[in-house]
């Protein structure tokens, strides 16, 4: 029995050492950034503009590092990065709004809003508009209430008036259709303004100026990864561009 017993403890004991090692291996690598998986939430409308680029980018510096990309409840997006469901989270968040404890936010990109009206409109041959000349137009709602939707509230505020929305429309290349037929005017970002259709007119705004600021969240406690430091130079450089 003796010599079965020590055998047995061998055969083991090989078996612990080179699950052992190999676990060691699996560590450093997810430690170096060569393996391991980051999660991004993001919402709908930055995602062609901003994370689209991003994961073919990580793969070509960290390429075993897994990239998980899920849509963003709007209302909710920094609790899950403080809570750990995701690693990276797109806000938007004004600039007077305070910080959150336990979060660091990386700006990214300002995005602003262009006015989107019928050709033959009253005010489309202004090249410039103020803010309160669409006091009272009728409206094509582009936004789902939440964050990118208050941007456009408080710059209305701001201005003196709420906007009367007629049509319901949650994209941007809906809300453009709807402009072109004349139900109403369309408040859009610059980055969605590729489906511009030809039977509109884009104008500037101003006083103020509605602008979607866009943020990176990430927990402060996070352990350093390089995996996600790229990822975050990634979305940088698709911000730039």
């Amino acid at each position: 029995m003796g010599g079965e017993a020590g055998r047995l403890l061998t055969e083991y004991a090989t078996l612990i050492g080179a699950h052992a090692a190999a676990a060691e291996t699996a560590l450093a690598d997810l430690r170096a950034g060569r393996t391991g998986r980051i999660t991004i939430h993001y919402f709908a409308t930055v995602g062609a503009v901003l994370v689209a680029p991003a994961p073919a980018a990580l793969r070509r510096e960290h390429p075993g590092v897994q990239v998980r990309l899920k849509l963003s409840d709007p209302r909710r997006p920094l609790s899950e990065v403080r809570d750990g469901q995701a690693d990276i989270a797109l806000v938007v968040r004004p600039d007077d709004r305070p910080s959150v404890d336990g979060l660091r936010l990386v700006h990214l990109l300002d995005v602003r809003y262009r006015a989107v009206l019928p050709k033959g409109h009253r005010l489309a041959a202004k090249p410039v508009l103020e803010l309160s000349d669409l006091a009272e137009e009728q409206w094509v709602a582009s936004e789902s209430p939440g964050p990118c939707l208050d941007v456009l509230l408080d710059a209305c505020g701001a201005a003196g008036f709420s906007p009367e929305f007629v049509v319901e429309s949650q994209d941007y290349a809906t809300a453009q259709g709807f402009a072109a037929a004349g139900p109403g005017i369309a408040l859009v970002p610059e980055s969605a303004l590729e489906t511009r259709r030809s039977a509109t007119v884009v104008r500037r705004i101003r006083n103020p100026e509605p602008i979607r600021r866009i943020y990176a969240a990430v927990r402060e406690s996070a352990p350093p990864q390089p995996a996600l430091r790229a990822f975050l130079a990634a979305l940088h450089d698709a911000a730039s561009r």
